[in-house]
């Protein structure tokens, strides 16, 4: 796929009038849409085909969007489907909790939805072009290697003892970000610019919940990192090594 009108994105949102918007607007920028009201609907649109991205909003009857996203992100299909989640509130602890459950992007209502495309684009930016951009870099270093791990650039997958660990598209860049820098102290500026087309405000929290994903799959102890480690007030550093401090 390499232009925006072959992607298709799912949209899951119980409010009738903010479907038929979106349908309306993404469609007329490019987009196949489909839009369903709840997570029945959602599971019989994905039997009949996958989509390229998932726009779901939080709050919906019976099974909630983090319910929702939980279950994708345990599905060996839907795995990597990057989720764009949307919500009515917009506090801080929201977008942290959708973020923990795997989401790739939050975005609070009301939203215009010329911001929601740019976000929806980079998303898909990130998740579609990242094997053309292996595929150039496995040229010189198909696969970086650290500790137990082994992270093949070319399938796009982190491997342990020769046994797969599930990475969504962010977690991937996130940690292929941090394998080509080793040993150096990374802001969450130098973090955000290795992330193609995502950007951040000042008080945004994505890039601490992200590596707090990747740690929960490569640490032995989360609470006490060895591979990626805070440094306070700077940012992160990543020892191959996983050396204990």
């Amino acid at each position: 796929m390499t232009t925006d009108d072959a992607f298709h994105i799912l949209v899951i949102d119980d409010d009738p009038a903010l479907r038929e918007l979106l349908a309306e607007y993404l469609t007329m920028n490019g987009l196949r849409v489909t839009v369903v009201g709840d997570g029945n609907a959602m599971r019989e649109s994905l039997a009949k085909a996958t989509p390229d991205a998932i726009v779901l909003d939080l709050m919906l009857p019976g099974e909630d969007g983090l319910s929702l996203a939980r279950e994708l992100r345990t599905s060996a299909t839907h795995v990597d489907l990057p989720i764009l989640m949307l919500s009515a509130r917009g506090e801080e602890i929201d977008r942290i909790v959708g973020l923990e459950v795997g989401a790739d992007d939050y975005l609070a209502k009301p939203f215009s939805p010329r911001e929601l495309l740019a976000r929806l684009r980079a998303l898909l930016r990130r998740s579609h072009t990242s094997l053309a951009h292996d595929a150039v870099d496995a040229a010189t270093l198909p696969q970086r290697r650290f500790g137990p791990f082994l992270l093949d650039l070319t399938a796009h997958r982190l491997l342990r003892d020769g046994v797969e660990i599930h990475l969504t598209s962010a977690e991937f860049d996130l940690l292929r970000a941090f394998c080509e820098r080793p040993n150096r102290v990374l802001s969450r500026d130098d973090l955000v610019s290795s992330l193609k087309g995502y950007e951040r405000d000042p008080f945004d929290r994505s890039i601490d919940i992200r590596v707090t994903r990747v740690r929960r799959k490569i640490e032995s102890d989360p609470t006490f990192p060895t591979y990626i480690r805070t440094i306070r007030g700077e940012g992160y550093l990543f020892n191959p090594r996983g050396d204990a401090v």
